[in-house]
């Protein structure tokens, strides 16, 4: 399953396409010029159980470090598992 990021006007998403329809999403909006905010994510319910939540979060994570950038997040599941997961603590602004 690819994992495509998408940007525009300060905003932008890690996206999962199939069939020509969006069944996965992060979607984020920039902070300034170092820091980006996870607000959103959203899976199908035929993804459910195959940790894909935790792919574009992993993708977004990579992104921020290709970058340079800090992670914030409003996104209730973002936001767990940046709390949660060690390595991502380089990236993820409280």
């Amino acid at each position: 399953m690819e994992i495509k990021h998408i940007a525009k006007s300060g905003r932008g998403a890690f996206i999962i396409n199939a069939d020509g329809k969006r069944i996965a999403a992060m979607t984020y909006v920039n902070a300034g010029e170092s820091a980006f905010i996870i607000d959103h994510t959203e899976v199908d319910a035929s993804l459910r159980g195959q940790k894909i939540g935790d792919k574009l979060l992993a993708e977004a994570v990579k992104y921020a470090r290709d970058k340079g950038l800090m992670i914030h997040a409003t996104c209730p599941f973002a936001l767990k598992k940046l709390q949660e997961t060690a390595e991502y603590s380089d990236v993820f602004a409280f």
